[in-house]
């Protein structure tokens, strides 16, 4: 085990949100040394295995990352920047027309760009829809766990401390699954922004200048 694994070993591991998800117990490596997947003891026996890759390791705490996460913001930050450039191409030809051919060349570059990031976008919707839906169904254990505890308090099964421990601790699970679908929605929307502007750029035909 390499010295920095070992540093990390023992350290509370929490999701994007805040919530705890246990502590680091171990990790696995491939033949050339470099970490892989890491351990994750979540308590009771149960052991959780995450890519290496989806942690932040801070000082005192290790963040995980949620895939959907990592993937959306790559094709983000790719489609970003080739539609930054689309418009910075149509700018300099538009102030100087004698580039108009050199840069036929590179507007064809980034409308292939754009269309091999599609098939990778399209994957990457399919992602986030699902985590929705894994989201919602998330949400429906977690109230119906609530409602039963309340049951449980009002027939005195249990104490009105040991419901309102149930609430505060569900309470909060349910804030962080809204925050989760909220960014969903913001990368969605963001995703589809995106889109619109670059078939605007792809469509259209690089500028000639006009000739007052």
């Amino acid at each position: 085990m390499s010295d920095n694994n070992a540093v990390i070993i023992g350290k509370p591991v929490k999701d994007m949100y805040g919530a705890p998800m246990g502590k680091i117990l171990g990790t696995t490596t491939d033949i050339d040394g470099s970490t892989q997947t890491v351990g994750i003891n979540c308590g009771s026996g149960c052991l959780k295995q995450v890519p290496y890759s989806q942690l932040v390791i801070q000082s005192e705490v290790v963040i995980f990352i949620p895939k959907w996460r990592m993937d959306s913001q790559r094709l983000l930050r790719e489609k970003e920047l080739t539609v930054r450039r689309l418009s910075a191409l149509m700018e300099i030809v538009s102030d100087n027309d004698k580039m108009k051919s050199d840069a036929e060349l590179i507007h064809g570059q980034y409308k292939s760009k754009l269309n091999s990031l599609k098939e990778t976008e399209s994957d990457i919707i399919s992602e986030l829809e699902e985590r929705v839906v894994e989201i919602d169904t998330e949400i429906k254990s977690v109230k119906v766990m609530l409602f039963d505890a309340k049951v449980q308090s009002k027939s005195d099964e249990i104490s009105q401390e040991t419901f309102d421990l149930v609430k505060k601790e569900t309470d909060e699970m349910l804030q962080h699954m809204k925050h989760e679908k909220s960014e969903i929605a913001k990368v969605k929307s963001r995703l589809s922004n995106l889109s619109l502007e670059a078939v605007s750029y792809t469509h259209l035909t690089l500028p000639t200048k006009r000739i007052v």
